[in-house]
């Protein structure tokens, strides 16, 4: 960006991907909202199990989509594979749970700090779970990185208007 002639860099963010539309118009509000994408990362399923997990957390039915969306934007792809399950089910996540799903976000989102020392933002597609936005934002900080929502709470109808624009069907 440019304020009054002086150059200042974007800040870098990695955007948690699903394979879905909601994590990819995630990427477009980040973008519009001056932050620049440096890579992606996403959580898959067991290669020994079914496809479509029963998780609280995470949505893996696309899963295999997500190496060629990062392909098309042309930025790394981080992965892990979720080996946790949904050990604490309540709304609130303030503690580590081992063995929970969240324990593997936190391990990818570490991985991508370790190899991508600039990001300072994680991006995500949550609209209405208000689970999954208090434990991307408790890992988040945990790690000190900051949480970027921006479709959270959003009116659904205008919101699939908006990526409709963008061919996000």
């Amino acid at each position: 960006k440019n304020y009054a002639g002086i150059m200042v860099a974007k800040e870098g963010f990695v955007a948690l991907i699903s394979g879905g539309k909601d994590s990819i118009y995630s990427i477009i509000e980040s973008e519009r909202n001056g932050y620049e994408l440096i890579c992606c990362a996403n959580l898959f399923p067991p290669k020994n199990g079914t496809d479509e997990l029963d998780s609280w957390m995470y949505q893996s039915a696309a899963h295999g989509a997500v190496l060629g969306v990062a392909e098309c934007l042309d930025v790394p792809l981080i992965r892990g594979e979720i080996k946790g399950s949904a050990r604490r089910k309540d709304l609130a996540y303030f503690e580590i749970v081992h063995g929970d799903e969240v324990e593997d976000l936190y391990a990818l989102l570490q991985k991508v700090k370790v190899q991508f020392p600039q990001v300072i933002a994680v991006s995500s597609g949550a609209i209405l779970s208000t689970y999954q936005r208090i434990r991307v934002e408790t890992v988040c900080e945990r790690l000190g990185l900051r949480s970027l929502s921006y479709l959270w709470q959003r009116p659904q109808r205008a919101l699939l208007a908006e990526m409709l624009q963008f061919n996000l069907d």
